[in-house]
């Protein structure tokens, strides 16, 4: 917003050329994302704790989750009013990527919200149906790929080969909805541990900032020849945006946690994630960067479809890390060896800019 009106005074004050530049402007709002909740959050907390809404601990998962019973929850507004907020102060409110970006996070962040809503006032860890949030996140996916490839030319990039733009044709809308359906889940699926799920979300939201700045550019996509997609680079704010929200909120949710994103966070973060993945074209190298959600998500399809098939569990419980807590390990150690982990993935999915 501020690029629109300051545009004209840039002849004035020098001082203000600065905010042509992404790189400015995506470090400009992960430090006032930072600063809004470090600002808000001791007061969100407070009254959150004030109102008893906390999350329902299931019976049926680890013992030790018991200790956290009565720990403030929806703390994931915090994270969308300061991500939301950040963006639409320093990006380019004439951006269309921008306005999908955001409008994708804020869709999700209401299914959330709604599904953390009803497990907090019923005191039930069953919020939102199953079958009615798959078909509002379906629909708002589908609604978001509509829109970009209204935008863009609909195909998939495909990692490690120069310029290969796969097309897939009509199926180029549900592929787009199930890699942003897919990111979303699979990141509300990681959120089980204090600062498990909020720490790769800042890695793959880095790793993601650099992408898209390098596929909105013509000259580092055109170097490091990759597709490029023009426009892409203002996500790069968004991305900043992200990061610092993040970083704000991983203060307060580590371990031991003052308080919990709840679905309102986990669903928007992944839901963001996915569909910069969409707009940059580099869904497949979302399953790389984001691998750590990958596996998280199919540790529990593998245990349900074994538990169904055969009547015996793979993993001793399952999202992935509550396997590694039933075996004995420690929630810190769990925790900082999956951020190890993170970064490691996001190492190699940004390999593949240049090992082409």
């Amino acid at each position: 917003m501020l690029t629109y009106f300051v545009t004209p005074l840039r002849d004035w004050f020098f001082g203000f050329n600065l905010l042509r530049y992404i790189t400015f402007r995506g470090a400009a709002a992960a430090v006032l994302a930072l600063v809004i909740t470090f600002w808000v959050a001791p007061v969100l907390i407070r009254w959150l704790t004030r109102m008893q809404i906390s999350e329902a601990i299931r019976s049926t998962g680890p013992a030790t989750h018991q200790t956290k019973k009565g720990t403030p929850t929806m703390g994931g507004f915090l994270i969308l009013l300061s991500l939301v907020f950040s963006t639409l102060l320093w990006a380019d409110i004439t951006s269309h990527f921008i306005w999908i970006a955001v409008a994708v996070t804020f869709g999700f962040g209401l299914i959330g919200f709604a599904d953390d809503y009803i497990k907090v006032t019923k005191s039930s860890s069953q919020g939102v149906p199953g079958k009615l949030k798959f078909m509002l996140e379906v629909i708002i996916a589908a609604a978001a790929a509509y829109w970009i490839f209204k935008l863009v030319n609909p195909g998939v990039a495909v990692p490690f080969f120069k310029d290969l733009i796969i097309d897939i044709g009509w199926f180029a809308i549900p592929f787009a909805a199930f890699v942003i359906v897919g990111a979303s889940n699979a990141v509300n699926l990681t959120d089980g541990l204090d600062g498990l799920a909020i720490m790769p979300v800042i890695i793959a939201a880095s790793a993601f900032g650099l992408i898209s700045y390098v596929v909105g550019n013509a000259v580092y996509s055109d170097y490091l020849q990759i597709t490029q997609v023009p426009g892409t680079g203002e996500l790069a704010v968004f991305c900043g945006a992200i990061i610092g929200a993040g970083l704000g909120f991983l203060w307060f949710n580590a371990p031991p946690a003052m308080v919990f994103m709840g679905d309102t966070g986990s669903l928007s973060l992944g839901g963001a994630l996915g569909t910069v993945s969409v707009i940059t074209k580099h869904e497949l190298v979302l399953a790389i960067v984001g691998g750590l959600f990958v596996l998280e998500a199919v540790s529990v399809m593998v245990q349900v479809t074994s538990f169904k098939l055969t009547g015996k569990r793979i993993f001793h419980m399952a999202p992935l890390h509550h396997h590694f807590e039933a075996k004995g390990w420690a929630e810190s150690t769990i925790v900082i060896r999956f951020w190890i982990i993170a970064v490691v993935l996001a190492l190699i999915g940004l390999s593949t800019l240049k090992l082409r």
